[in-house]
């Protein structure tokens, strides 16, 4: 079967600089069988005509004046059960340490996608892999990561990883709206009352749970992975 998978992330700088408040880097994956993209861009159409809504989907932008549109953007996620799932990885950026990553803090980075990705890559299927455009200090970086995942999964296929610009990949925009959601809550930063916290207890309630955080690796809808860098259970 073949897959396609949109990727963005929330607050790289934790990767480059210690001088934040908040705790968790993340790396969020929109996962879908390739033969429901049309589908989906088409039903997304349709909220933004609903709502008249055309701009960048994007977590930032949550705002009263747009929650209803945001709230049918959740409920369009959750419609599709288990044929549409989300996964991120969350890292504390107070235990990473960077003699482990050659004091290269792109490498680290890139790392903790291969750990994002490398476990929902099953056998016998194929994977077309879309991450939000960055600038990268090495311009093989993500070569180099479809090399180490394609090594890890034999039985699968990579068969490409795609930089492209956020702006003009409406699945990309999904996963940056849900990734700001899990991202807000392991970072504390929803404010009580806020378009936000409300959009989020909208996305809790269709998922079904009391709060979203760290999740097992058997949660497939939405999957949260707090990937302990000290060790322990």
């Amino acid at each position: 079967m073949r897959f396609e998978v949109y990727c963005d992330e929330s607050r790289p700088e934790l990767f480059f600089s210690q001088q934040h408040e908040a705790r968790f880097l993340m790396i969020g994956s929109l996962w879908l069988p390739g033969e429901l993209r049309c589908e989906l861009k088409e039903k997304i159409t349709t909220i933004r005509q609903k709502h008249n809504t055309w701009g960048e989907i994007k977590w930032s932008k949550v705002s009263p004046s747009r929650v209803s549109f945001y709230f049918d953007l959740a409920d369009l996620f959750t419609s599709y059960s288990l044929d549409v799932r989300f996964r991120c990885i969350a890292v504390d950026h107070s235990e990473v340490d960077m003699a482990l990553h050659e004091h290269d803090s792109e490498l680290g980075f890139y790392k903790f996608y291969y750990q994002l990705l490398h476990h929902w890559i099953l056998d016998f299927n194929e994977y077309q892999i879309f991450c939000d455009a960055k600038t990268n200090r090495d311009s093989k970086r993500l070569c180099t990561l479809q090399r180490c995942l394609s090594f890890a999964n034999l039985s699968s296929s990579i068969q490409g990883i795609q930089s492209l610009p956020s702006q003009q990949v409406v699945l990309i925009q999904l996963c940056d709206l849900l990734l700001g959601a899990a991202s807000s809550r392991l970072n504390n930063t929803l404010k009580p009352g806020s378009a936000k916290e409300i959009f989020v207890k909208r996305l809790e309630n269709k998922l079904g749970v009391s709060k979203i955080g760290s999740t097992t690796l058997n949660e497939k809808k939405f999957n949260v992975f707090q990937i302990r860098l000290q060790g322990g259970w």
